[in-house]
């Protein structure tokens, strides 16, 4: 099959979804059960540009036939002229609609819009890679303030040198995980630390993960599944952090996954920013279950996301980063590190863009 051959069957199977989904959201059964009717109306506007796309090129189709009609029965140059200038126009549109469509059918799937919970956490190096991980963290907040997003603290677990042992925050704006999805990974850094007497070089890394913030209609949490204690709240914080048991920490027992929060004195709040954090785990768990199953498109894609992948370093003596998936370095350090994010994230993007096309010319779907 074409490459497309695949949009135009992309097109034609959301265009029926569509339909479909219209129909199901008029249903009284629907529109009286506020969850289902919330993933109806969700899955509505993830497929409203491609369904448009789609009748558009219906419409063009059919005025690009009628053209070649006219043509076959033309009477004079005139006439001819106007249809050949017809089919022209209209072939250049469905061409324009076809690339638009491949565009759409590759960079974006259904969680391209959501905000997203970024965790980065301090790997192998001791002390050196909690403070590389509290460098990460404030780059990603510089990207961030640059093009406008909210950046909110969910979970901290600091070090005395001013590092971080894990911080989990939200970043919300238009697009966020579209920008920041090519981040998870591992990061290494080569420098010299404050802490070296002798000015050698150190390698250490740090984690990040970047997941798509999950709707409550998205994932299903049992209360059965989860074990759920209560407990004092450790360092800094006064009498009433460490005196009262606010913190909490969430288990979800069938997958073993793990999440603590202490930073509020609430223990209301505190258990809300768990579920929270515990949601968009679990929808990442689950999405990543289901793309490691497709893997011929993972392995055309830039890199799985695992934590353990190490995917970009930070040479700090010749101010370079190097992103290894892409084999680009560039050669602006302080920049990158206070935010200047945007010449790697385009070239991530264009990369991961000419994978997945020649993916589909080649036959995938």
């Amino acid at each position: 099959m074409s490459i497309d051959d695949t949009i135009r069957k992309w097109l034609e199977d959301v265009r029926a979804r569509y339909a479909e989904l219209l129909e199901l959201s008029q249903m009284p059964e629907v529109t009286s059960d506020h969850v289902r009717a919330a993933k109806v109306m969700r899955e509505l506007g993830e497929l409203t540009k491609s369904a448009e796309m789609c009748r558009e090129l219906v419409q063009v189709e059919q005025d690009l036939a009628e053209a070649r009609e006219l043509l076959e029965v033309a009477d004079d140059d005139d006439e001819r002229e106007l249809a050949e200038s017809e089919i022209e126009e209209k072939d250049e549109r469905r061409r324009a609609i076809f690339d638009a469509a491949a565009d759409h059918l590759v960079s974006h799937d259904k969680l391209s819009g959501r905000n997203v919970i970024l965790e980065v956490r301090a790997g192998t190096g001791g002390d050196e890679a909690a403070l590389f991980a509290g460098d990460l963290f404030r780059m990603y907040s510089r990207f961030a303030e640059r093009v406008g997003y909210k950046t909110e603290v969910l979970s901290v677990d600091s070090t005395g040198l001013g590092g971080f042992k894990e911080v989990v925050a939200t970043i919300s704006g238009k697009g966020v995980y579209q920008q920041l999805r090519f981040e998870s990974g591992g990061h290494r850094v080569q420098r010299v630390p404050e802490t070296e007497a002798q000015g050698r070089i150190h390698t250490s890394m740090a984690t990040v993960a970047v997941m798509p913030e999950a709707d409550e209609v998205e994932v299903d949490i049992k209360s059965d599944d989860l074990r759920i204690d209560f407990y004092r709240a450790s360092g800094p914080g006064g009498q009433k952090v460490n005196k009262t048991s606010s913190a909490v920490r969430i288990v979800h027992e069938p997958t073993g996954l793990k999440v603590e929060c202490q930073d509020e004195k609430s223990q209301h709040k505190n258990k809300a920013r768990a579920m929270k954090i515990l949601s968009s785990r679990l929808l990442d768990f689950h999405q990543s279950k289901a793309e490691a199953e497709r893997s011929s498109l993972r392995r055309s894609q830039i890199g799985s996301g695992d934590r353990n992948e190490r995917i970009r370093t930070y040479n700090f003596p010749q101010s370079r980063v190097t992103d290894h998936r892409v084999n680009v370095s560039v050669h602006n350090l302080e920049a990158v590190m206070d935010g200047d994010l945007t010449g790697l994230i385009a070239k991530l993007a264009q990369h991961d863009r000419e994978a997945r096309l020649k993916f589909l010319a080649e036959g995938g779907s």
